[in-house]
């Protein structure tokens, strides 16, 4: 993609654009725009730094002051003790209540620096740069930041909004097939829950993405933020609509969490958990055989699991579900398909179908 994209999230004074283009890193200028002061602290990961680290502060430009944070890549550090790396930093290089802090890699890197900067003199401007293909159409947009406990994930954080999203789509070009495939399912899920007409796009689509053709990634991440913004705009704090973005997210932690965070991907457990929420809303009469069937058909087709973890059984799943974030009563909130390209919310599953739905040998006919 050649043009440059801009989506705004709508929250009133605390709107902000989503920039999505080719070599978006190069412009400096739009990051400048957004900066409050020439201070910035940049937060990374061992990976993403020795790809872009450099060319964005050589973009920023001598008049910028940058420090950094280079973390370890991975799920498991998410947590406590390394989101005090990036605080011990900041002071340490005596970071003002006017620094911006610049999140550049992955979902990781986003919600770490995005709960820093909510905490941090309590509350400072940031931005974020997503690298993975996962971040870029979900977890940049929307304000969720924070970090993983040992018995749940994402239980620990804040709702802050970014001053912009920057989406460069070059950097997908150095993304490993498994991480384009962990975030295709994110893609797949707003197919699923909001728009008959994109999934059934996905299902013609799926080898080009996959074969990361410029202009389909950008059709889908384009699509992807403006349904993902759509719905911030509407509910920022998840006390409604917002919580259909979860569709498969309930099973998908509890496998995250049980594993071991890091072992599968955010997506590959997300993938999961998309098919047992559309078998579990075929058990309930909600859809029919054959688009619970589609679900699982694409996510087979974007190269991601389907089937739950070996040797993780149901009374597993249970044990983390009942702490999931959405639980409101004793019962377990799950996000179900009313039709294909449509989601509720619902309470109405007891354990023992959730448990049935679980063990379960699905049939691809």
């Amino acid at each position: 993609m050649n043009a440059l994209e801009t989506i705004t999230v709508e929250l009133g004074s605390r709107s902000y654009p989503i920039y999505i283009g080719e070599g978006l890193l190069e412009t400096p200028l739009l990051l400048k725009k957004h900066l409050v002061t020439k201070q910035v602290h940049i937060v990374s990961n061992e990976t993403i730094a020795p790809l872009f680290l450099g060319k964005l502060i050589a973009g920023l430009g001598p008049s910028i002051s940058v420090t950094t944070t280079v973390l370890p890549d991975g799920e498991e550090y998410k947590n406590l003790a390394y989101l005090n790396n990036i605080f011990d930093d900041l002071l340490e290089n005596r970071c003002n209540r006017q620094v911006t802090l610049i999140a550049l890699g992955g979902g990781v890197i986003g919600d770490m620096t995005g709960f820093a900067a909510a905490s941090y003199q309590r509350g400072v401007n940031f931005i974020q740069i997503p690298t993975t293909l996962l971040s870029q159409v979900d977890s940049s947009v929307g304000g969720k930041t924070g970090v993983n406990h040992r018995l749940g994930k994402n239980m620990i954080g804040a709702f802050y909004q970014p001053q912009c999203v920057l989406i460069d789509t070059r950097v997908l070009s150095s993304l490993p097939a498994r991480e384009m495939s962990a975030g295709i399912a994110e893609i797949i899920k707003y197919g699923a829950i909001c728009d008959q007409r994109f999934f059934e796009w996905l299902e013609k689509n799926m080898s080009s993405l996959l074969d990361k053709d410029g202009r389909a990634l950008s059709y889908a991440i384009k699509t992807s933020c403006e349904k993902k913004a759509e719905v911030v705009a509407k509910d920022e704090k998840e006390s409604g609509i917002r919580a259909t973005l979860n569709f498969g997210h309930t099973f998908g932690h509890a496998i995250e969490s049980h594993m071991g965070y890091g072992q599968w991907l955010h997506g590959e457990a997300v993938a999961v958990g998309m098919c047992l929420a559309a078998e579990l809303s075929c058990e309930m009469g909600l859809i029919n055989r054959k688009d619970a069937l589609r679900v699982r058909d694409l996510c087979k087709r974007a190269k991601l699991p389907v089937d739950k973890p070996t040797g993780m059984q149901a009374a597993e799943f249970i044990r983390y579900m009942k702490v999931d974030k959405k639980n409101v009563t004793e019962s377990i909130r799950l996000v179900l398909l009313s039709v294909l390209g449509q989601a509720i919310i619902s309470d109405d599953a007891s354990e023992e179908i959730i448990s049935e739905i679980i063990n379960r040998n699905p049939k691809d006919d």
